[in-house]
């Protein structure tokens, strides 16, 4: 997988410093990936970042691929919180529609429709 130029926007909710993720391509493909982006953030001390729907391989959003998984599991494992940006009502699976509800109660990973809703959620 070729890697997507990206850019790091840093943001102040709260009091909270949000890495916002800003690239045209794929820059999610594996949980390995993940763990790239969370070790780079944290040494800058940065816990929360925003990202993109189309900065995420579209793997992740086919439950079945078990990425969405391995992935939430990271996050969750190295205390970091993420919120996705992105429309997610095309989807038509009941079961990623159920995982999206299930992760905003309040897990590692939000879903969110506009980067205003990502800071706020990260920042309270």
């Amino acid at each position: 997988m070729e890697v997507a130029a990206v850019n790091v926007v840093i943001r102040e909710s709260n009091g909270k410093t949000i890495a916002e993720i800003q690239s045209q391509g794929v820059i999610i493909g594996s949980s390995q990936d993940a763990l790239d982006v969370m070790a780079d953030l944290g040494a800058r001390g940065i816990r929360e970042l925003i990202l993109h729907q189309q900065n995420i391989a579209p793997a992740f959003f086919r439950l079945s691929t078990g990425l969405a998984g391995d992935i939430l599991q990271k996050f969750s494992n190295y205390q970091v919180r993420a919120a996705i940006v992105g429309d997610f009502e095309r989807f038509t699976s009941g079961s990623l529609h159920a995982f999206i509800r299930e992760s905003n109660r309040g897990g590692a990973i939000l879903f969110v429709s506009a980067v205003e809703e990502a800071l706020r959620r990260l920042g309270g």
